[in-house]
C-alpha cells in the first residue's frame, strides 16, 4: 500500500481555479501549471481543505467505487507530482 505524508500544505504562490469540472493549478512564482480532471479536482478540493491525506482517502472511498490500494497509490502519485513542482509541501 502506498505511503502518504501526514500533512500537505498548499504553497502561498499557488492559484487554483475550477473550470467546467477541471481545476487549473498555477504556480505564480514559476508560471508552471497543471490541469486536473474531475477526480483530480475532487482530490485537490479535499487535500487543500483537510490537509490530511488519510482523511482524504476516507472521503474518497465513500464517494467512489475504488479499492483502497489503488486510491492510495493514485493520491500518492498526485501528491508526489505536486510536491516535486513546489505547489505543495509535505510533512
Amino acid at each position: 500500500m502506498s505511503m502518504l505524508p501526514a500533512t500537505v500544505t498548499v504553497s502561498p504562490d499557488l492559484l487554483a481555479q475550477e473550470l467546467d469540472g477541471e481545476t487549473v493549478l498555477l504556480d505564480l512564482k514559476t508560471e508552471r501549471y497543471y490541469v486536473l480532471d474531475d477526480v483530480g479536482t475532487r482530490m485537490w478540493q479535499l487535500l487543500s481543505t483537510l490537509r490530511d491525506p488519510d482523511a482524504v482517502c476516507g472521503h474518497l472511498l465513500a464517494e467512489y467505487e475504488i479499492d483502497e490500494a489503488t486510491l492510495r497509490h493514485d493520491l500518492a502519485q498526485l501528491i508526489g507530482k505536486l510536491a516535486a513542482a513546489g505547489m505543495i509541501q509535505v510533512a
